[in-house]
């Protein structure tokens, strides 16, 4: 218990470090693979907590195919004119900042008021929530429309990537 503890709050700590560092980071190629680190890391979450299929799946998409998409879009856009990488303060910066502080602090409110209304830990459910069968069955009964708009979407992003591609050939 005290070891799985352990690595949880290790992993934890790592995942956090390296998102704040992808998001911190000038260079796209160090985000990107500071990205792919916290993507390895919440793989590893997922194992701790008995969901293998989920961390399994999570490398395969998210640190495989997502990652060479961004990597891919990273590569085809012109990033070498500095002159558009300002360092101002826009209108856009202080509505980022805004949000960004006000989904802090909410939050802070879930951490600190919506705990104590929490449901009993149900060990069977827990242990049946990770499996292929649940996940395929919740899939394709009440996550169907959703999966096909996120495929429609993962289509319409390669061909765009297959037309700008083609375009810069050309």
């Amino acid at each position: 218990m005290i070891l799985e503890s352990i690595v949880f709050y290790t992993l934890a700590i790592i995942s956090i470090g390296s998102a704040l560092l992808m998001v911190t980071r000038r260079n796209p190629v160090i985000a990107a693979l500071y990205l792919i680190l916290n993507f390895f890391c919440l793989a590893g979450l997922y194992l701790t907590l008995q969901a293998q299929f989920i961390a399994v799946i999570h490398i395969l998409v998210y640190a495989g195919a997502i990652m060479v998409l961004f990597v891919f879009v990273i590569m085809l856009l012109n990033l070498g004119d500095k002159q558009t990488l300002n360092d101002a303060i826009s209108p856009k910066k202080v509505v980022a900042g805004g949000l960004s502080l006000a989904l802090l602090l909410e939050l802070l409110y879930i951490i600190v008021y919506a705990t104590k209304d929490l449901p009993a830990y149900d060990v069977k459910q827990a242990l049946e929530t990770g499996t292929v069968e649940h996940i395929g069955k919740e899939l394709f009964t009440n996550f169907l429309f959703p999966f096909e708009v996120t495929s429609i979407l993962l289509l319409a992003a390669i061909i765009g990537a297959v037309l700008l591609a083609k375009r810069k050939l050309d």
